[in-house]
């Protein structure tokens, strides 16, 4: 892997980082039922969705732009859920 893939795959993980740190501001630490969790993560996929649609040109006007923004916070969702597993294991 070249030293530019290196450094975009860390621009991206440090992004999912400051976003898990924003959500335990906002929320504080979430422990929820894994049904809970997938409808977390799903309307975090959801919201990729339409921001790609978006990006095509046939979402609505209302969908999400960002992209890469609902991207992260679909990856920081995940985190979070893994969080709770490790959590769990121990």
């Amino acid at each position: 892997m070249s030293t530019v893939d290196d450094q975009l795959k860390n621009e991206v993980l440090l992004a999912v980082e400051t976003e898990r740190f924003r959500q335990n501001a906002l929320w504080g630490k979430q422990r929820h039922s894994y049904g809970d969790w997938l409808k977390i993560l799903v309307e975090e996929v959801g919201e990729v969705a339409q921001a790609m649609q978006k990006d095509q040109g046939w979402g609505k006007d209302s969908d999400t732009s960002n992209l890469y923004k609902e991207l992260i916070h679909a990856a920081a969702v995940a985190v979070a859920i893994a969080e709770q597993v490790l959590e769990e294991k121990k």
